[in-house]
């Protein structure tokens, strides 16, 4: 019988495979079984909308149009946003848009360029 490998984020024996993904029940972490080692490196993995893997310093576009605190003007669907950096937290993209300044978004409502 072959010994799966501990959870890598919260060291869970209780792991089990699905394909060639690696799942941990007790915290949800998913990892390759292929050796993907950016997952157990602790290194931070973000997907855009359509689950392209990003990256610091990619340029996204916004698919749809976002409404911005103490602002009167949306951010458009369409506006291009270049070197973005990855951050931990609910809104996971820090970044600086043109006419805007210094803002942090959500991945969900960005596509990789």
């Amino acid at each position: 019988m072959q010994q799966l490998p501990h959870c890598p984020k919260c060291s869970s024996e209780y792991t089990w495979q699905d394909g060639e993904m690696f799942n941990c029940p007790e915290c949800g972490n998913e990892w390759s079984a292929l050796g993907d080692t950016a997952a157990q490196d602790d290194e931070l993995i973000v997907k855009d909308a359509h689950g392209n893997l990003l990256a610091d310093g990619d340029t996204v576009t916004i698919i749809k149009d976002l409404k911005v605190k103490g602002s009167s003007s949306p951010l458009k669907i369409g506006t291009r946003v270049k070197g973005i950096r990855l951050v931990e937290g609910d809104h996971n993209i820090d970044c600086k848009i043109e006419g805007f300044g210094a803002m942090k978004l959500k991945s969900e409502f960005v596509k990789k360029s």
